[in-house]
């Protein structure tokens, strides 16, 4: 049977498996392609392959090698172990490198868009990276993190920043280092969730991401916190698994993990919001315009970086996960919190590069 209308392009969309951060941004770019006709094909691993194909079950989904990145169980060994890490990360890129090479022949593939994967690129297909970090925060080799990090970007085609351009911005230096030089576009913030005017139906929503072991340590301080907290709690653990997803007890009502719908409904539905400060949450809350209190990711330099510039825009709270204690919550009455925003990105200018 032959196809009365013309081939649709295929863009592959490779998101790190880190947190989920990066696979939740990419679901505004899939969404995006699909509407401008494209067919976008999933490559990622481990979880945030998972989040994708419960996203997109009719979408092709590729398996990309693992970079099996965990963090240290002590916040300031963080670095030394992704230093002694490297090797495992540079065979991974190779590999990855080996994968898309595979994919680009069997699967006719027309564009790369890669959320932080460095090696999901290839010579012969117009190739885009997609990162908030032109500058990589890692105490004092920022200065050498940030060149690596510029090097790789420079083999791209395009880089493609979910960010403001100007000084009224999410990503602060991170995302408008001074003296880089590349083709980067601003997309303005990217999320994948829509401001609905819904009534409260929670007082608090706890919506916990990101690796191990950290998740879980937070996961387990949050809900000894919990016990002495008086207001209705909806908890969502970000861990996706196939058993029974959704637990009530009292006033708190737990979700392992909750699908992008459920959760836009959730954010809408809830007066606070307690958060990792990852830049995928806070462009999802800065849209929604919600009053949220951040604990960053112990020796995340990044999340450390942003909760600390938030809380000194006067936007919203944040503190140490050690120091986090229940009553902390009232400081969100001291902050403007976030404004919402509506920001239309300019996709089929963006896709002429495919």
């Amino acid at each position: 049977m032959s196809d009365s209308g013309e081939e649709k392009k295929k863009i592959l969309v490779a998101p790190l498996n880190w947190g989920l951060g990066h696979a939740t941004r990419c679901i505004p770019i899939i969404n995006a392609l699909l509407e401008h006709n494209f067919e976008p094909i999933i490559a990622s691993d481990g979880v945030a392959l998972e989040l994708l194909k419960k996203e997109f079950p009719h979408l092709r989904a590729l398996k990309l090698p693992s970079y099996n990145i965990t963090y240290s169980k002590k916040a300031s060994s963080f670095k030394l172990k992704l230093i002694k890490d490297s090797p495992h990360l540079l065979k991974t890129i190779k590999k990855e490198k080996k994968a898309i090479e595979a994919f680009i022949k069997t699967e006719n593939i027309s564009g790369i868009i890669s959320d932080n994967r460095f090696g999901v690129r290839h010579k012969s297909v117009p190739s885009v990276f997609i990162t908030h970090q032109l500058r990589v925060l890692s105490g004092s080799t920022t200065w050498l993190s940030s060149k690596l990090h510029q090097k790789i970007i420079m083999k791209y085609d395009e880089c493609w920043v979910p960010d403001y351009i100007g000084t009224n911005n999410l990503s602060g230096d991170l995302g408008h280092p001074e003296g880089f030089q590349s083709s980067v576009k601003y997309l303005g913030p990217l999320s994948r969730f829509k401001k609905i005017n819904l009534p409260t139906k929670y007082n608090l929503l706890v919506v916990l991401s990101g690796p191990e072991p950290q998740r879980t340590f937070l996961e387990k301080k949050l809900l000894e916190e919990l016990e002495s907290y008086s207001g209705k709690v909806c908890f969502v653990k970000g861990k996706i698994n196939d058993d029974e997803n959704k637990r009530e007890n009292g006033d708190m009502t737990t979700y392992d993990y909750m699908t992008s719908n459920e959760l836009e409904v959730a954010i809408n539905e809830s007066d606070l919001i307690l958060s990792r400060s990852g830049y995928t949450s806070i462009m999802d809350y800065a849209k929604l315009g919600k009053k949220v209190f951040f604990i960053p990711t112990p020796g995340q330099f990044e999340q450390e970086y942003l909760a600390k510039k938030l809380d000194e825009e006067g936007i919203s709270p944040c503190c140490k996960q050690k120091d986090f204690k229940i009553e902390m919550l009232s400081r969100v009455n001291d902050y403007k919190a976030f404004t919402a925003t509506e920001y239309n990105i300019n996709f089929k200018k963006l896709f002429h590069l495919f």
